[in-house]
């Protein structure tokens, strides 16, 4: 299980990394573009993945990972079921995203 504060402090820990609102969530950003958001009120987080990456999170099963259902899924967009995740797991996803996010600006 993966705690606010947890996803939190992961999340800032990146160089350059902010938090601001995102409509009722809170999203991280670098460089203003967003690689997670937090849903408090569905207690998920929401990350930017690749296509491979997307996969095999997903395929990790019992419904922890899952693309958006929709066509921001089909880009990435991948929900993290955060009272189901293992800390380690998150980590990797996150730190894929935030690469992922700031592999494009360049």
């Amino acid at each position: 299980m993966v705690s606010v504060e947890i996803f939190r402090k992961l999340a800032l820990s990146f160089p350059d990394a902010t938090e601001e609102p995102h409509f009722e969530k809170s999203s991280f950003r670098i460089k203003k573009k967003i690689f997670a958001t937090f849903d408090e009120k569905n207690n998920h987080a929401v990350l930017k993945l690749n296509e491979i990456d997307q996969s095999v999170f997903c395929a990790s099963g019992e419904k922890i990972f899952y693309p958006i259902p929709n066509k921001w899924g089909k880009h990435g967009w991948t929900i993290v079921e955060l009272s189901k995740v293992r800390p380690e797991m998150f980590e990797d996803a996150l730190i894929r995203s935030y690469e992922n996010v700031i592999s494009k600006k360049k």
